[in-house]
């Protein structure tokens, strides 16, 4: 789950160089992103399905788990956000917490029935509860808004007690979505990389063996799934706001789909970071190639496929395998080097 050569020493940190180098371009966005040719709002949408792509990441790169069926619990997030904003309490902590709390109970619900199952029986019964949520918020209509969605949510102030932020802004909530990121990252690269991160990594190599070490293979699989769908969820909150509603759109089976496409493409089986790299791209892609053609679609799953046959660690992996051939090379030429001059010397 690591890329580069300082990966043993930034695995036992909070906070790695990578971070702080990524969080300070992001912070630089708003500067220049419109003399691109972008919009704002674009900065937004990456930070957002970023953090859901990496907590999605949890369930299919860490512990080897295929689900195929994730939108659900973005979009619970997102109604549970926007539900618990129009009908209980417009408090933006308690309605983010609430985004969190009812899709990580979703996840422990549907975890306690495919836990005990793996490949593609745990595969197909992602998608088959994927497509009951999605269909449940569709035909709740007195509750979710059914295909019209939960309309009218607002983007809540950061209330800190003794100072609030507005967020209506596009600018100032991307600066809160970016502290949210920040923060996600750090929690979920310890996570990965903790005891328990270990743990599950096993549980991905060999299910078998990480029983025989005596771990309780079910519960791992369980929690990580719960935790992920919590962290999903936490997203779908984020997104609610963004789009000032919640539409059953996200959890349908192409959605999920497609955050299965950005974590591929970015690398997410090597790399933790793989699943920013995928966001950017297949956004980037949605809104530059998609102003010249509508079927932008079509060259983004050209890639899809090119990688999967040729690069099936993804860009991630690839930017890495570049890294190391060049340290390679150039510890070869240092090599030749020495020994042209220890020959040299002996004449």
């Amino acid at each position: 789950m690591i890329v580069g050569a300082n990966s043993s020493s930034d695995a036992a940190r909070l906070v790695t160089p990578t971070m702080l180098v990524l969080w300070l371009v992001l912070a630089t966005v708003p500067l220049w992103i419109t003399r691109v040719g972008l919009y704002p709002y674009l900065g937004i949408e990456i930070l957002i399905w970023s953090l859901y792509a990496l907590a999605f990441n949890l369930v299919l790169g860490t512990a080897g788990l295929p689900s195929f069926g994730h939108g659900a619990y973005f979009g619970i997030g997102a109604y549970a956000f926007g539900l618990c904003q129009l009908d209980i309490v417009a408090n933006l902590w308690i309605c983010l917490a609430a985004a969190a709390v009812v899709a990580g109970l979703a996840g422990v619900l549907v975890a306690l029935f495919i836990s005990h199952r793996r490949g593609i029986y745990y595969a197909f019964m992602t998608i088959a509860f994927g497509q009951i949520f999605w269909t449940l918020a569709i035909k709740s209509h007195r509750i979710t808004g059914g295909e019209d969605g939960l309309l009218k949510i607002k983007r809540l102030p950061a209330d800190f007690g003794l100072v609030s932020f507005d967020l209506t802004d596009n600018v100032a909530f991307y600066y809160f979505v970016l502290a949210v990121f920040a923060v996600g990252t750090a929690v979920l690269w310890r996570l990965v990389h903790s005891p328990y991160g270990r743990v599950v990594a096993a549980i991905r190599q060999s299910e078998v063996r990480a029983a025989h070490l005596g771990y309780n293979v079910w519960l791992y699989k369980a929690s990580v799934f719960a935790l992920s769908a919590a962290v999903s969820g936490f997203a779908g909150g984020l997104f609610a706001m963004a789009q000032l509603a919640a539409f059953p759109d996200v959890m349908s089976l192409h959605q999920s789909g497609y955050v299965v496409m950005m974590t591929l493409v970015g690398g997410g089986l090597v790399s933790f970071w793989g699943p920013v790299i995928g966001v950017f791209l297949f956004l980037t892609a949605r809104d530059v190639i998609g102003a010249l053609t509508n079927a932008w679609m079509l060259y983004f799953g050209l890639l899809f496929i090119a990688i999967v046959l040729f690069r099936p660690e993804g860009i991630a992996g690839a930017l890495s395998a570049a890294v190391q051939q060049h340290s390679l090379n150039a510890l070869r030429r240092r090599g030749s080097s020495a020994m042209r001059l220890l020959v040299g010397g002996g004449r």
